[in-house]
């Protein structure tokens, strides 16, 4: 039998052992070690900037509250060590004497616009792990676009065994400082739907992720703020149903059904979109909803929302939120859901466990939308 005592040191040694068990970050390049987290979550990083009189750690949302220590080694690399980190996908970056400058231990993912490392703290979930099922495809397109006067590009997810049926089209959105790559590299859709698919919880769709900007020369040179983002949107509005929806139309093998959905920025898109032409999309996704121009008295002024009360199919609605997200996100889904409930129109609300304005965020309420469309 063995001594109590001896138990207990075995215990005490082994939970020391267990929260130093660092595990690398899906997010580093192959071969590279850091940056890796613990059972703790907890992420150490180690850099080399030989010549650097001083390094700090940034990044994005979920970045701000975390502290971390720093040092340097004779060998030239500066070592970082952070506090508990929450969950999910990170943008993050180091202060270089004054310069923001990537781990270059990491892939690089285009957000803040830039090109921009990541890190991701494991949540548990493998719904968006690639596993053993038929794997679809991302395909890169493009149009010319009158309305910008110039080539847009978008990627194209078709799932596997396309082309055996017609099949209903997702258009989906990202988010500002981000790009078309967002959905296909952080949001990891393609292993996403692929499982879906495969476990029968949702049926086979196209996706179609169209880049959010969309500006002709000259209202590019405008200030880069809200009225432009406005303008923007509506812009997109055009060319989705004069452009882009006819294009997708006549290239890919599509049936009537249509659905459109965004993160931040993108969700106020999906929702002008939708809204602006209720009977032609029979679902709108709005993951963190954003609602631009609106004021206290008017806080749909540039969105017109109360087309879905009017419209006979009445699209499915759906929110998605995170429940750490800053305020201002909360604010926004008030005034949509005050609205909605006051109307008596239905929607789907999901708020996403433990998790910022992220990507874990955005591909948990992807998971749960998709699910629910096209039935």
């Amino acid at each position: 039998m063995q001594h109590p005592k001896i138990s207990l040191l075995l215990i005490l040694f082994s939970s020391v052992a267990f929260s130093q068990t660092y595990k690398t970050s899906l997010t580093a390049l192959p071969g590279k070690e850091f940056p890796k987290i613990d059972a703790q979550r907890k992420a150490e990083f180690q850099v080399y900037f030989p010549d650097a009189k001083s390094v700090t750690l940034e990044g994005g949302d979920g970045m701000q509250s975390i502290q971390s220590s720093v040092s340097k080694g004779k060998n030239g690399f500066w070592n970082v060590s952070t506090s508990v980190m929450d969950i999910g996908f990170h943008y993050y970056w180091f202060n270089v004497d004054g310069q923001r400058t990537n781990d270059p231990n990491t892939q690089l993912y285009f957000g803040y616009g830039q090109p921009t490392s990541g890190i991701e703290v494991p949540s548990g979930e493998d719904f968006f792990f690639e596993k053993n099922v038929k794997h679809g495809k991302i395909v890169n397109d493009s149009l010319h676009s009158k309305i910008t006067q110039g080539n847009r590009n978008f990627k194209v997810y078709l799932p596997a065994g396309y082309g055996s049926k017609k099949l209903p089209v997702l258009y989906l959105y990202h988010g500002t400082g981000e790009d078309i790559s967002g959905w296909e590299k952080q949001g990891y859709i393609i292993n996403i739907l692929d499982n879906l698919f495969a476990e029968k919880k949702a049926q086979e769709m196209i996706v179609v992720m169209d880049y959010g900007v969309a500006l002709n020369p000259e209202q590019e040179k405008m200030p880069d703020d809200f009225p432009r983002t406005v303008l923007s949107s509506k812009n997109l509005d055009k060319i989705v149903v004069g452009e882009l929806i006819p294009y997708i139309e006549k290239k890919y093998k599509t049936n009537a059904q249509k659905a459109i959905a965004g993160l931040s920025r993108g969700s106020y898109q999906a929702m002008l979109i939708g809204s602006s032409h209720p009977e032609m999309f029979s679902a709108i996704g709005v993951f963190s909803p954003v609602i631009y121009e609106g004021t206290e008295s008017e806080p749909f002024k540039e969105l017109p929302i109360g087309n879905v009360l009017k419209s006979r199919k009445k699209p499915y609605f759906f929110i998605g939120i995170g429940e750490k997200e800053d305020k201002r996100f909360f604010q926004f889904n008030k005034e949509l859901t005050t609205f909605l409930n006051k109307n008596k129109y239905p929607y789907s609300f999901y708020e996403s466990p433990e998790t910022y304005h992220e990507w874990l965020t955005w591909r948990r309420s992807l998971y749960q939308f998709t699910q629910k469309i096209f039935k």
